[in-house]
């Protein structure tokens, strides 16, 4: 394992030593230590490498992962993961606003809780949040699965597409178009593989699912206020 610490070594040679090593298909493992809250790291890794930041770390943490393993001992802010490919990002705390923005794939695993607009846009990422979620959570969520052991806050999957949302706690309201469909056993499959990814101790049984009841696709004038 390498260390690099960030109380001598500054952000950009950090991210620059990661995104080499990456690059060059290494598997290396790294080791961050003293982020103390800076923004911005270990982002745009494309290639096999293995992360741990020991600490809280500042806004867009692990974004535009491809490929890589990033776990943060601690608490990350606004936009961690945010357009993440594919890989692994693990948060050992809780995430602030708009955790695993536009995500196209991967896993983002969230130990803790997650603030408002969680998943908003997310476009095919899986996102595993093991406490409760805030408002506006999975906004415009085109595609992937955003998954909630806890509590739900207003106006979840407002104005959603194909995501597929699971919640095992109660939800304060639903968004524009979102409502609660029925759990089928494929729905049950790949709940389950999801927590065992995520090694969440609950059962797919214990969750309802929500997704778009497809009446926002095109405009229709009967619905006016709802856009």
């Amino acid at each position: 394992m390498q260390s690099l610490d960030m109380s001598s070594v500054d952000l950009r040679t950090v991210n620059e030593t990661l995104q080499a090593a990456a690059k060059s298909q290494a598997n290396a493992t790294y080791e961050i230590t003293n982020p103390r809250g800076s923004h911005a790291v270990a982002v745009g890794l494309d290639g096999p490498l293995s992360v741990t930041v020991k600490g809280s770390t500042g806004y867009y943490c692990a974004g535009m992962n491809k490929t890589a393993s990033v776990r943060v001992v601690g608490s990350t802010g606004p936009g961690v993961a945010e357009n993440m490919m594919s890989g692994e990002v693990v948060i050992e705390g809780d995430a602030s606003q708009y955790a695993g923005a536009t995500g196209h794939g991967g896993l983002l695993n969230i130990k803790g809780n997650a603030s408002s607009r969680c998943g908003i846009s997310m476009k095919g990422i899986d996102i595993v949040v093991h406490g409760n979620i805030g408002h506006m959570s999975a906004f415009m969520a085109q595609k992937g699965n955003l998954v909630v052991l806890g509590d739900a806050g207003d106006a979840l999957g407002d104005s959603l597409y194909e995501a597929r949302l699971f919640v095992r706690g109660s939800v304060k309201s639903l968004g524009a178009d979102c409502i609660e469909k029925e759990m089928r056993s494929e729905h049950i499959d790949i709940l389950k593989d999801l927590l065992d990814r995520a090694g969440a101790d609950a059962k797919p049984e214990e969750f309802r699912r929500y997704g778009s009841a497809r009446q926002l696709y095109n405009f229709k004038i009967d619905n006016v206020d709802a856009y």
